[in-house]
């Protein structure tokens, strides 16, 4: 075995066995052993001092908005992977809500090469599977996973753009046998339209158009368009026998209907965003009106998702970072079903989690499952990304447990410039982020450079 480049001294290390007290070794970009810290090693050419520090593994977020191509006024691929640095995320998985939208081969040769000249961590992009023909040209790219929404905007354009969406079943049921024939996983945002329909034009009759309409809305009936639209999506992926992954997870009836359709054998897998767990409580509806709202999750449903979590039915934690500006969110003050939906997360994700571990809510390890781990396995990264292992890519994050963290505007890297955290202080800091061995983050500043990114 060659001399290592570099060795992580001294920390505690998250691996899936557990953790352990050992020195990382890392050569040429992978990890080349877990070492125990009194053994020397001749010929480091550099060593880090993580004493006292968590040595995890680096995120991988398969729901990310970069924005680009068409919405760079709210975020760029360079922007988002700035933040993604910062937030201890070392491999994205970009979104096909763009202009024009990534559902041709055409159309994602052109975003993969965006990534490549741009983004400073790794990456990997989720096309929109709405055309047939075009699917097996875009998995021979090396895609991972398609995405669909299950969504038709009203009121507005975007955030779900004509040609991206799908609420047909004949048309899910078809392509979910395409996606099937590619082993790749199918993405779906599940959204009962037709429920959705009637729900809202309730509202719309009784003239209702504020932050806290649009939040009962989506949530009328405890959830109803979501529950409806899962047992749809489980069912014919069921029938089609291909690998889905469900995004939003949110009420508890849809949780348990995942639970049940794993303990048949169905082949899902289920995501949970950062503001199911930390935002979206009716105080911040009041309080942050359309910036704290993708949706509003009442305390039971929280209860189940932080449940779901636990016992490992969500496998998941990815962002859904999805960055809009003040303008595109101040309308919503008044008139919310025009206002864009989404909010900012890739920054702060992980350094939440990890505060949460910290509050024990959740143990490390599991964090480190649910944003690293899981997702390697789902998504065809096993054996190479996601734990911190011997001949696994070097993408490490190391974090003072004995430090804080507030988050403030004015660390905000997005070009939205704000953050629905403001004023939050999280229990744990990340220090530093490695993408391959290489420094992208260190002392407070991205170090990263653009193009250093690969598909992962």
């Amino acid at each position: 075995m060659s001399d290592p480049d570099l060795r992580i001294r001294g920390g505690r290390v998250i691996t899936p066995a557990g953790e352990l007290a050992a020195d990382v070794l890392v050569t040429g970009g992978r990890i080349t052993g877990l070492v125990d810290r009194a053994v020397p090693t001749p010929g480091a050419a550099r060593e880090i001092d993580a004493s006292g520090r968590l040595v995890l593994p680096g995120m991988i977020d398969v729901h990310v908005h970069t924005r680009e191509p068409g919405f760079t006024h709210k975020e760029d691929i360079e922007s988002t992977a700035r933040q993604a640095a910062a937030g201890g995320v070392t491999t994205i998985f970009g979104m096909p809500n763009l202009d024009p939208p990534t559902s041709t081969d055409k159309a994602l040769e052109d975003v993969l090469a965006r990534y490549a000249a741009s983004s400073i961590v790794d990456y990997n992009h989720n096309p929109a599977a709405t055309l047939p023909d075009q699917v097996p040209l875009m998995a021979a790219r090396g895609v991972r996973a398609f995405k669909v929404y299950m969504v038709v905007d009203t009121g507005r354009t975007y955030p779900h753009p004509a040609g991206t969406g799908m609420h047909d079943h004949g048309d899910l049921l078809r392509m979910m046998d395409a996606i099937a024939a590619t082993g790749k996983r199918f993405i779906i945002h599940p959204h009962d339209q037709a429920l959705m329909d009637y729900i809202e034009g309730a509202y719309w009759e009784r003239g209702e158009n504020t932050p806290q309409a649009y939040a009962r809305a989506y949530a009328e009936r405890e959830g109803v368009i979501w529950d409806t639209a899962i047992d749809v999506v489980l069912r014919l992926a069921e029938a089609a026998r291909c690998p889905i992954h469900l995004a939003h997870m949110q009420t508890r009836r849809s949780i348990d209907a995942v639970r049940r359709a794993k303990a048949r054998g169905v082949d899902v897998t289920c995501e949970v965003n950062h503001w199911a767990l930390f935002l979206a409580r009716w105080e911040d509806v009041e309080r942050l009106g359309p910036y704290a709202l993708s949706y509003w999750v009442p305390d039971d449903a929280r209860a189940a998702v932080w449940e779901g979590l636990r016992d490992g039915t969500i496998d998941v934690c990815s962002s859904d970072h999805a960055p809009h500006t003040r303008e595109e969110k101040d309308i919503g003050w008044t008139k919310m079903w025009s206002a864009h939906t989404g909010t900012p997360g890739i920054q702060y994700y992980y350094p939440l989690l990890l505060d949460a571990a910290a509050r024990g809510e959740l143990p490390v390890e599991r964090v480190a499952q649910l944003v690293a781990e899981a997702p390697a396995r789902h998504f065809g990264l096993a054996g190479r990304k996601g734990a911190l292992l011997p001949r696994h890519d070097a993408d490490i994050v190391i974090a003072d447990p004995d430090a804080t963290m507030e988050i403030t505007e004015d660390g905000v890297l997005s070009k939205c410039g704000w953050t629905p955290y403001e004023g939050v202080t999280c229990r744990m800091r990340i220090e530093r982020t490695l993408v391959r061995g290489t420094e992208v983050y260190a002392g407070g500043d991205v170090v990263g450079v653009p193009g250093h990114g690969r598909l992962a």
